[in-house]
């Protein structure tokens, strides 16, 4: 293995880029129009277009990926995590062309990532298992049935899911029709295919994982647990190593059957087997991602491993570095540092990065893939970096996060930097014991943050292409717009959101995005604060509310995509009785 292609973007591709430079191996990056100007590019020792704005057209198109990796050289594929990381077909594809696929085999990916089959490789082994059902469900009426055998709430999972995507809990029997619906769009729009299971969700539960090694020699590692348990809808936020407040119980069952479900499924490269810990102590599994996890770093501050080095010696078929699980070294915890506004429910923002004034000093490491000047843009992932602070025990890891969390600065674009300042002081999260669960933001955050003032959305156009003829010989070419304006040939089209002409009735996208769905009809009588339709941002649902009761006229198509604050609808005032057949409905708990 001498050259890596990187099939990823972002902080991630910057981690595997110096990864390669540490195990010496050139690395070649590719990127959307968007990422021309990402530090991954810059960074990478070779760098090519994917031609194309859209993660359909770029990062998720695995002929182009492929053909790149031809047209560079490179002998070997990474996935990163996201996108393709946990698609059978791509490593399938990588694998036909001749070259190193960097993770499991596709046929071990195939099988994990089908959530069913993965609970029947669970069962085989004897893993902890809350009830399910026996397979796909083809309606919102078997999940309902589900509901009310077994008991509220239930989880809605898509079974070629992962990374929160394609995931609903139901808590209200009046909620599980649209949870089922929602769960399935998700499950479509990331995944391709909309089959859902549903199972039984612990109440306020711990989400625990453990970290897997598998080589090609028959060596299967666990090489320790992590809490994840701070999130926002399904997403994580926060997470630390070794999970903390186990008893040794617990986490002996926990390091057992992920073990188990590793070896029974032939599976080889970095892995995480994922748990969910009720409040009474009861584990249970919940799937196998099939990839190297955001939440890497962790582990490697308490391991002294280098994980994508782990993966790099698994591809080339060498032993793993260890074959003895490693005494935790001190306590490290990250704190994901996402674009989003949590004094707006954590909504994604798009726009410049005007400063990004990151800490330092004992025990800090920052994985980071923007910096001042760089361009977050709206129709892709909102992680931008990852603050990791270890110390030697949790308390000093702490206090090295108090300090650094408040050295760091980023302007321009809202992010959840408010949330984690709050969060290391919370009783909950930092006090004697460990009171916080997956859903502890939505229901137990005390904490009021202020909304921050909405971003400058980058621009629409961020390469002009054209083809020029050079020493007699066409060229294509690619113009950043960035550039063409320095020259004044093309103006900005950036607009701040918060200066745009306002009318009472104007219903406005709240966050970049894609349109959904509509929930109502053109002309419908809609009520303030219903939902009239639903956006996809960045990984997440977003309900689109009405700002006033009246008549709806919509002016944006399903599938469209829009900046934050284009208005998509215009609500006008009506003398009909509103006191019936009101249009929309209320907003689901999952999308406020």
């Amino acid at each position: 293995m001498k050259k890596v292609l990187i099939a990823n973007r972002g902080e991630i591709a910057v981690r595997i880029i110096r990864a390669c430079k540490d195990y010496g191996l050139a690395s070649v990056a590719v990127y959307a129009d968007a990422d021309v100007g990402a530090l991954f590019v810059a960074q990478a020792d070779e760098a090519y277009a994917l031609d194309g704005a859209s993660a359909k057209d770029t990062y998720l198109d695995i002929d182009k990926l492929i053909a790149v990796a031809r047209r560079s050289g490179a002998d070997a594929v990474h996935p990163g995590y996201g996108f393709l990381s946990e698609r059978a077909e791509f490593a399938r594809a990588v694998i036909d062309a001749g070259l190193i696929w960097i993770g499991p085999d596709p046929q071990v990916i195939e099988a994990l990532g089908d959530k069913l089959e993965a609970r029947r490789i669970a069962q085989r082994v004897g893993a902890p298992l809350v009830a399910g059902s026996d397979g796909a469900i083809s309606s919102a009426a078997e999940a309902l049935a589900f509901a009310k055998r077994f008991g509220l709430p239930i989880a809605i999972k898509a079974a070629h899911g992962g990374g929160g995507r394609g995931m609903k809990v139901a808590r209200h029997l009046d909620e599980v029709e649209e949870m089922f619906l929602s769960a399935t769009r998700e499950a479509v729009a990331a995944f391709g295919r909309g089959e859902c299971f549903v199972e039984q969700f612990l109440d306020r539960p711990r989400h625990i994982e453990a970290q897997v090694l598998a080589d090609r020699l028959g060596n299967v590692l666990v090489v320790g647990t992590r809490d994840c348990s701070l999130q926002r809808r399904n997403q994580k936020l926060v997470e630390e190593a070794p999970a903390p407040f186990l008893s040794p119980e617990q986490r002996e069952k926990i390091h057992a059957a992920s073990r188990d479900i590793c070896a029974e499924a032939g599976y080889t490269g970095a892995g995480t087997v994922e748990f969910l810990l009720s409040a009474d102590g009861m584990i249970s599994f919940l799937e196998v991602n099939t990839r190297l996890q955001v939440e890497h770093p962790v582990t490697e501050e308490t391991t002294g491993l280098d994980l994508v080095i782990e993966q790099f010696r698994i591809a080339e078929g060498l032993p793993l570095s260890t074959t003895e699980t490693p005494l935790p070294r001190g306590h490290a915890i990250e704190f994901r540092i996402n674009m989003e506004d949590p004094g707006r429910g954590f909504l994604p923002s798009a726009g410049e990065i005007t400063k990004f004034a990151a800490p330092s000093g004992p025990g800090v490491r920052l994985d980071s893939g923007v910096a001042s000047g760089c361009v977050i843009p709206p129709m892709f992932d909102s992680l931008a970096a990852k603050l990791i602070v270890w110390g030697a025990d949790r308390a000093q890891a702490l206090a090295r996060a108090r300090r650094a969390l408040s050295e760091f600065r980023i302007e321009g674009v809202p992010s959840v930097l408010p949330f984690h300042r709050a969060v290391i002081d919370h009783p909950d999260f930092a006090g004697d014991s460990f009171r916080v669960h997956t859903r502890w933001i939505e229901t137990d955050f005390a904490g009021t943050l202020e909304a921050e003032a909405r971003p400058l959305q980058p621009e629409t156009a961020p390469l002009l292409r054209a083809t020029v003829e050079l020493d007699g010989k066409l060229v294509r070419l690619g113009i950043p717009d960035a550039f063409l304006k320095l020259l004044g040939q093309a103006p900005s089209s950036s607009q701040q959101g918060s200066d745009l002409e306002s009318h009472a009735g104007d219903v406005r996208a709240p966050v970049p995005g894609t349109l959904v769905q509509w929930n109502v009809a053109d002309g419908d009588l809609v009520k303030k604060g219903h939902a009239l339709a639903v956006m996809d941002a960045m990984k997440m649902e977003t309900a689109v509310t009405a700002p006033e009761t009246g008549v709806i006229s919509i002016l944006a198509e399903a599938g469209s995509s829009h900046n934050a604050g284009e208005v998509i609808a215009r609500i006008s005032p009506s003398t009909r009785d509103n006191s019936s057949n009101l249009a929309g409905q209320d907003v689901p708990e999952t999308l406020e």
